[in-house]
């Protein structure tokens, strides 16, 4: 039976829900924040689950509204400096991916408290993608390889990522079935699952479901059985 040691989410819907709503975007945001403490909480309570890497930021949501942006940089800040009780409750630890040097110096500086407070944890990593896009990601761990004198391998490349960890199970909320420029290495062989929900409305529960059902998944990883 396949175990689900490393769970990426990408996190659609918040701007929709809200809109549905008849309520500022932010308060969308507002909303999948909470939900992110509940999932993460979730996960790092069950005996399987190792690792957990979440879309929170692209290297594109740049092109979004400006106070849209704002918005975010604050509810991030906000969130990782009352999340990090949390974390050490749960024994979470914290695992930025991407390009953080694009945020302003007190951003990067609470990132790098919260992940230097939570290093001794040993249970669930959790990963927040942040100013992360997958094409800059290989890009630059290309670029970090051009002086090579040997032939670039998969392992050398593999090592120069952010995450340098395979992706079991895929999740999509919102309906949209694309990846989004998100893991793309890492998810070469990942089971991708896209449900309806936004994600202010994902729940537990439905995660344990796409968990029992990943579970009965065949994975051949291109062989024969």
């Amino acid at each position: 039976m396949n175990q689900a040691k490393h769970i990426a989410i990408i996190m659609d819907g918040n701007g929709r829900w809200a809109e549905l709503q008849d309520k500022k975007r932010v308060k969308g945001h507002e909303a999948g924040a909470k939900v992110v403490k509940s999932i993460t909480t979730f996960c790092s309570n069950h005996k399987d689950i190792e690792r957990l890497t979440l879309y929170a930021f692209s290297t594109e949501n740049w092109k979004r509204p400006r106070l849209e942006v704002e918005f975010l940089m604050k509810l991030l800040n906000s969130y990782l400096k009352k999340e990090l009780d949390v974390y050490l409750q749960n024994n979470v630890r914290f695992e930025p991916i991407g390009d953080i040097r694009a945020f302003s110096k007190s951003l990067q500086k609470t990132i790098r408290i919260v992940q230097e407070k939570t290093a001794h944890c040993d249970g669930l990593v959790q990963s927040l993608a942040l100013n992360y896009g997958a094409q800059d990601e290989i890009l630059r761990a290309v670029n970090s390889l051009k002086n090579s004198h040997e032939d670039i391998t998969l392992e050398m490349l593999s090592n120069k990522l952010d995450c340098k960890h395979s992706v079991d199970l895929l999740i999509r909320t919102g309906g949209d079935k694309r990846l989004s420029n998100f893991l793309l290495w890492q998810s070469a062989y990942a089971e991708l699952f896209f449900t309806d929900t936004l994600w202010p409305d994902f729940t537990t529960k439905e995660l344990e479901k796409i968990i029992k059902k990943f579970k009965k998944v065949e994975r051949r990883f291109g062989g024969l059985k």
